[in-house]
């Protein structure tokens, strides 16, 4: 998108959706704690692997938005964009699906 709104869009959805999560998750912790149940371990293990994937792709999609952007001799600015475009798209994805995955769960 023209003039990085996509990058704005983007980053002001995880500041928004990235709490939320938490929060889902630290209620579920807390409800566990209280009644002492181990059915929470399956999504604190989810948390963790989820954080390791979402680098894994997120640093893979950044190499790739650099090595175009040098084979496209596209502006700096250009380039910092596609780059953090690009990067934050990963964790983006994870997170709505978890906003709309924990929101769902009846509890």
């Amino acid at each position: 998108m023209a003039g990085g709104r996509q990058l704005r869009r983007d980053a002001f959805s995880l500041w928004l959706e990235a709490p939320l999560v938490i929060a889902m998750r630290c209620h579920e912790m807390g409800m566990a704690a209280m009644t002492g149940s181990t059915q929470n371990t399956a999504e604190m293990t989810r948390m963790v692997t989820e954080k390791m994937a979402a680098t894994a792709e997120s640093v893979v999609a950044a190499n790739f938005a650099v090595a175009k952007a040098m084979m496209t001799a596209a502006s700096p600015e250009a380039a910092a964009r596609a780059v953090s475009e690009a990067a934050l798209k990963p964790y983006g994805k994870r997170v709505r699906r978890n906003v709309r995955r924990l929101s769902a769960k009846k509890g």
